[in-house]
């Protein structure tokens, strides 16, 4: 193939490198043999070594085994970012059971599927998630509950507020279930032999299982191998020259593929501390840059939207960050720019897919940035144009699907044979995202497939309606959405968001885009809200705004 983009690498980047194969849970515990007294976790204040959370893990996985857990069996972790998640996670590994880390957001309902259709027998959560797993049917496979105290993990001062706030929701669930319960303080007292080791597994075996957030459709169980896994960690470090001089902080979830590789296995690979936060709220991220002085850290645009929008930003100092890795949604240029001006951070737009474990390209850390590129494909991930329509390789400059050729490719969809034929073809994934590559190699995407609008038979891509709504002065956020119309087969609404202290017309917005739009990409309905619906990551829901006109235009055609 002709790879353009080697050109454009930085310095310290090879073409190619080497993936052991090894277990994900070795980027732990080799870390750990390494420089055992390095701080590996920063919560609230509290520190835990590389050492220490080696030998938690062991303690885990120790127990987790007395309870059943081993190859071939899954274990739910309904847990916020916590060292308790990093404990939960690399301890089930080191059993040689698979993990599925599930959104703490989700529904019962969602909760329910997504139990039943992994087949996880156990699961560890936190007191606060209790009553929702409990009120799961008897049908589910899930026998086995354990529960982490936050608590725990805080420094003394505040646990000891926390811990009588979880008390009683554990004390009403052992009532009342017909589980078993375990306390995972107690487990991680127990002693380990001293010939422990972790279960044996093949580099080629599922370590993973992460569901997709159903922006299109059902959930699917994206299933992924330690081998994946350990070499887009690899990948990532190389990219942001990851070192344990850099500190890295942790705020998008660790359940989702973004947050578990690009904020916890990498940096972890790379021996860094890494600064753990549960959720993301605007105000506590900046005092936690303010304080703790990150390096690093990665987010999606509607974080930098908040932060960017904070009353008060001069207050805090970011001066610290040297790069914050953007992805999961398109980044605009006002939006990299108003952050950047507010913070003087820089944002660095890349991309990933769960599919591929999650990062796979990139503008350079230190080269050259073109805003509105998603950046050069990684080390070993080969990347292409191909027709909608024929499937046939494009030339630069042409809008196509991107597909990937990469060793960080999931082994399929769970239970769906179909879909995973439909998305792994000869080698190669389909993203479903369109876009084109230039002449230098860098990528860029201008729609998902999925979410193409045609309007009376014209292509209309969403994000370029995206780009105009962010350049109005008045505008936090937005979003455009294609709804069902009886003559056009669909138009084309927007929702919005005004900045604080703002107010606007629809008429004033339906003349903003009419002077920047061909008349067939002009939006014939804006709606303003307070808020939009988001995922656990923050992107925003297109696929819930469009289905609620549906049922809009169903109850009014009942």
């Amino acid at each position: 193939m002709n790879r353009p983009w080697f050109r454009f690498y930085d310095r310290h980047v090879p073409k190619s490198l080497d993936y052991p194969e090894i277990p994900v849970y070795e980027l732990l515990d080799e870390s750990a043999r390494r420089h055992p007294d390095r701080t590996l976790s920063i919560f609230f204040g509290k520190k835990i070594t590389y050492g220490r959370m080696k030998e938690l893990t062991d303690r885990f996985a120790h127990s987790l085994m007395s309870l059943g857990a081993g190859p071939g069996k899954k274990v739910a972790i309904l847990l916020p970012n916590s060292p308790a998640f990093l404990i939960a996670y690399y301890g089930i590994l080191k059993t040689g059971a698979a993990a599925v880390p599930l959104n703490p957001l989700y529904t019962p309902h969602e909760l329910e599927y997504h139990i039943s259709d992994s087949g996880s027998e156990i699961m560890i959560t936190i007191p606060m998630f209790l009553e929702k797993v409990l009120s799961l049917p008897e049908k589910t496979p899930l026998r086995k509950i354990i529960y982490a105290y936050i608590a725990d993990f805080l420094p003394f001062h505040l646990g000891m507020v926390q811990k009588l706030r979880e008390f009683p929701a554990v004390r009403k669930a052992m009532k009342s279930s017909r589980a078993d319960f375990y306390n995972m303080s107690d487990m991680l007292r127990n002693p380990v032999p001293s010939d422990f080791k972790p279960a044996k597994v093949n580099p080629g075996d599922m370590a993973v299982m992460i569901y997709s957030g159903g922006t299109t459709g059902i959930a699917k169980g994206i299933m992924l191998s330690h081998y994946a896994i350990v070499a887009n960690a690899h990948m990532i470090k190389v990219w942001g020259d990851l070192n344990p001089e850099e500190r890295m902080m942790a705020v998008l979830p660790f359940f989702h593929g973004y947050g578990m590789n690009v904020t916890m296995n990498a940096p972890i690979l790379a021996g860094m501390p890494i600064i753990i936060l549960p959720r993301f709220s605007a105000r506590q991220t900046a005092k936690t840059i303010h304080k703790y002085r990150p390096t690093l850290t990665s987010a999606v645009p509607t974080m930098l939207v908040a932060l960017s929008s904070l009353d008060d930003i001069d207050r805090y100092d970011f001066s610290s960050l040297k790069a914050v890795w953007v992805g999961a949604a398109p980044l605009t240029r006002a939006i990299k720019e108003n952050f950047e001006k507010k913070t003087g951070g820089r944002a660095v737009e890349g991309y990933g897919l769960t599919e591929a474990v999650t990062a796979i390209m990139a503008n350079p850390y230190r080269g050259m940035h073109k805003v509105g590129s998603i950046g050069l494909p990684f080390p070993d991930v080969d990347a292409k144009i191909v027709s909608i329509d024929t499937g046939e390789d494009l030339p630069p400059g042409e809008k196509g699907e991107i597909v990937l050729k990469t060793p960080t490719v999931m082994l399929g969809y769970h239970n769906m044979p179909e879909e995973t034929a439909e998305t792994l073809k000869d080698g190669w994934l389909y993203t479903g995202d369109i876009g084109y590559m230039d002449e230098d190699g860098y990528f860029y995407i201008t729609d998902r497939k999925k979410d193409l609008i045609i309007v009376g038979g014209f292509n209309v891509f969403p994000r370029e309606i995206d780009e105009l709504i962010y350049r109005h002065p008045k505008v936090k956020e937005g979003i455009t959405v294609g709804v069902p119309d009886e003559f056009l087969g669909e138009r084309i609404k927007v929702f919005i968001v005004l900045k604080e202290g703002e107010s606007a017309t629809e008429e004033e917005f339906i003349e903003y885009f009419r002077q920047h739009l061909v008349k067939y990409k002009v939006p014939s309905e804006v709606e303003f809200r307070k808020e939009l619906p988001k995922s656990a990551i923050g992107k925003i829901l297109r696929r819930v705004l469009r289905e609620e006109e549906i049922r809009k235009r169903q109850k009014k055609n009942a």
